[in-house]
């Protein structure tokens, strides 16, 4: 089945901290929380959009607070979201919160409707990077809330930001190795970027944070990809999506691309391909590979057939769905 969420994003009013990298409005574009019926007509026009089979759709709450909200707002949004549930239009709902407004009071109101997953806003497991950061909590903070979550039968999932002030790739790699050992079943990797109007904007035009390039960012999240992989946590989202603010005068500075999760495969596939020793003596070969792979394979721009037609080899990519993730073979052509 495919897997498909319905986007409600919720601005951070309910948030008693702003971060210094923070300023959802022009991440999301949304400035207010929106209304019961808002929500309803949205959920709706998203349903008619999906394929009728083979699909498992998910309500999901997303940007800010979820359970920082008075107790009234929670329960009105899951009220209306349930009911899609009960009539079989869609399969859950998913949300996303702070690790320090949980406990055991919000998650059993949330065990009363059909949530089944839970993301937490960890960034990072650091506690220098969190304070120079301005989240308002420590790690610990983190692994006490993702114990409750997975103790009432909840899916865990653990966002991450790279790049962060403090941050450096040894401490980002140690909070992925965190994520994996607190038990989450999935996270999101996300570049910091310098956002309008924020106190991280205040820092970078003064000189005293320094954003991460664009290729350090694809470096850092290839590695971490791995990394994740090999622990067994699924990777549900590679950079932020795109939108008009971060296109347009919103985005200040950092290593944003509409196309960064495709950078980050590129340079897997460019890896695999520089360890490769095995090219066929006729220098013209197809290359087989996950048929969703192709793309990646293939590189951002074409990058890696460049590469591979620069050094004297010839490749054609080929689908092939017995192939799993970024595993392939080589036949001559």
């Amino acid at each position: 089945m495919k897997h498909y969420n319905i986007p409600i994003f919720l601005p951070e009013l309910a948030c008693p901290f702003q971060c210094s990298y923070c300023n959802q409005s022009k991440i999301s574009g949304q400035l207010c929380l929106p209304q019961v019926d808002e929500i309803k007509s949205l959920i709706e026009r998203n349903i008619q959009t999906f394929p009728q089979i083979e699909r498992k759709v998910e309500i999901a709450f997303f940007g800010g607070n979820f359970t920082g909200l008075p107790a009234k707002t929670q329960i009105s949004y899951l009220d209306i979201a349930e009911e899609f549930v009960q009539k079989g239009l869609v399969q859950g709902i998913r949300l996303s919160t702070r690790p320090d407004y949980i406990d055991v009071s919000k998650l059993e109101l949330l065990k009363k409707y059909s949530v089944k997953t839970i993301e937490l806003g960890a960034q990072s497991l650091d506690d220098e990077v969190l304070s120079l950061s301005g989240r308002g909590h420590t790690s610990q903070d983190v692994f006490d809330a993702a114990g409750l979550i997975l103790n009432h039968g909840f899916r865990l999932g653990l966002q991450m930001m790279i790049g962060l002030p403090g941050d450096a790739f040894e401490k980002a790699r140690a909070t992925a190795n965190k994520i994996i050992a607190a038990g989450a079943h999935e996270t999101r990797i996300y570049p910091c970027l310098v956002i309008k109007d924020t106190q991280l904007e205040k820092l970078y035009q003064q000189g005293s944070y320094t954003a991460l390039s664009l290729n350090q960012a694809v470096e850092w999240t290839s590695e971490l990809l791995n990394l994740f992989e090999l622990g067994g946590v699924r990777v549900i989202r590679i950079g932020l999506h795109p939108s008009e603010e971060l296109n347009g005068s919103g985005l200040i500075a950092g290593p944003y691309h509409p196309s960064f999760k495709e950078l980050v495969m590129t340079s897997l596939w460019r890896k695999l391909f520089e360890k490769e020793s095995n090219w066929p003596k006729t220098r013209k070969m197809k290359i087989h590979v996950n048929p969703k792979e192709i793309n990646f394979a293939v590189g951002y721009m074409a990058t890696n057939r460049k590469w591979l037609t620069g050094n004297g080899l010839y490749a054609t990519f080929v689908g092939d769905k017995e192939l799993k993730e970024r595993n392939y073979y080589i036949t001559s052509c």
